[in-house]
């Protein structure tokens, strides 16, 4: 039996909360910083002030460190997020704050939140401590569906999200409701949806919702489930090598791709490495298990930058082809697979 070393072990797993400005950030934070599960949570924010914690619940408090009565750490962003996660493990090594184990950021309104993510990959002290355990996006009911045909940033909050979360329902229609739903899963139809009311949600609902683990389980079928649902039937429909499927929206497509073949690493890697060279700017998200040598790898990335691959123990399924999403802009299935044709990863 060959031992796999689980890459992801021991690091401190980031959840990040998104949305746009009014689809209700504010009052969900206000809600977590509540609640008992919060405690051994580091939750960084853009101003702690703004969500009014009350003086009661804070036991402790520095000029940008709060730490809570039930053992949640809020921390506000005074320089950038990458100095800030640096300073948070700094004092967590010298014990200046306590063992936290989960870290909860939450964006700005009306940021991209793609920096961020690169962020966690591209500082080495941080990639080396923390890892990616998710984006959940926030989404206003009553307001989103036009938004999303205005704002690119609200679309893009959307489109990179693992999972979405729909507020403000109970203010909504339920015309408006299935409308925006509809939206959305044309937008991002791996990312599932659920409905959230007054902040009222449960911490664990924002904890592992991506990959956590290079061992096969249920966290890691569920991050990987979408691949196989986004392609199903098409193999029926198609006698093709590449399947995919386009929804449009203001020139957002999600493809999903498959290739029967394996590849090896640097046939792959080259053919990533073109992609995003060419249109880093245009892939909004990838996510994908690919068959590599035999072996399954898990890849994510959000446009430029790429996180780290995980090498899964073993095949979560019988299906060992190689399955990849990609949410883009202004891209085509053909585009793609002639990229990956001009490096010689494919046929």
């Amino acid at each position: 039996m060959v031992f796999v070393r689980d890459s992801l072990a021991g690091k401190i797993p980031i959840t990040v909360i998104t949305g746009f400005l009014g689809s209700g950030k504010t009052t969900l934070i206000s809600q977590l910083v509540r609640h008992h599960d919060m405690r051994r949570v580091a939750l960084v924010i853009n101003e702690v002030g703004e969500i009014g914690i009350d003086h009661d619940l804070v036991t402790m408090s520095s000029e940008n460190i709060s730490l809570l009565a039930n053992g949640c750490i809020c921390c506000s962003v005074r320089t950038d997020m990458q100095e800030t996660l640096r300073d948070l493990f700094a004092k967590r090594r010298v014990g200046e704050i306590f063992d936290f184990d989960r870290v909860i950021i939450e964006t700005t309104g009306l940021a991209d939140p793609a920096p961020v993510l690169q962020t966690l990959v591209s500082d080495s002290l941080l990639e080396a401590q923390f890892r990616l355990d998710g984006v959940a996006t926030l989404v206003d009911a009553v307001n989103a569906y036009q938004l999303l045909k205005e704002i690119p940033e609200a679309v893009k909050q959307v489109a990179i999200a693992d999972q979405l979360f729909l507020t403000k329902t109970d203010l909504a229609t339920p015309e408006m409701i299935h409308q925006i739903t509809t939206e959305l899963q044309a937008l991002n139809p791996q990312a599932p949806i659920e409905q959230v009311l007054n902040g009222n949600l449960e911490p664990q609902k924002l904890m592992n919702i991506g990959m956590g683990s290079s061992k096969v389980n249920s966290s890691s079928q569920s991050f990987l489930s979408g691949l196989d649902a986004f392609n199903e039937g098409e193999a029926d429909k198609h006698q093709e090598k590449y399947l995919g499927e386009f929804r449009r929206h203001s020139g957002i497509n999600t493809l999903s791709l498959r290739f029967d073949e394996p590849f090896t690493w640097k046939a792959f890697s080259s053919a990533l490495e073109l992609l995003t060279g060419l249109r880093g700017n245009d892939l909004l998200r990838v996510k994908g298990i690919v068959n590599v040598e035999g072996d399954p790898v898990v890849i994510q990335g959000v446009q430029h930058i790429f996180h780290p691959q995980v090498k899964l123990d073993r095949w979560p399924s019988q299906d060992h082809t190689s399955r990849i999403v990609f949410i883009t802009r202004n891209m085509s299935k053909e585009m793609i697979t002639n990229l990956f044709k001009a490096v010689g990863a494919i046929a």
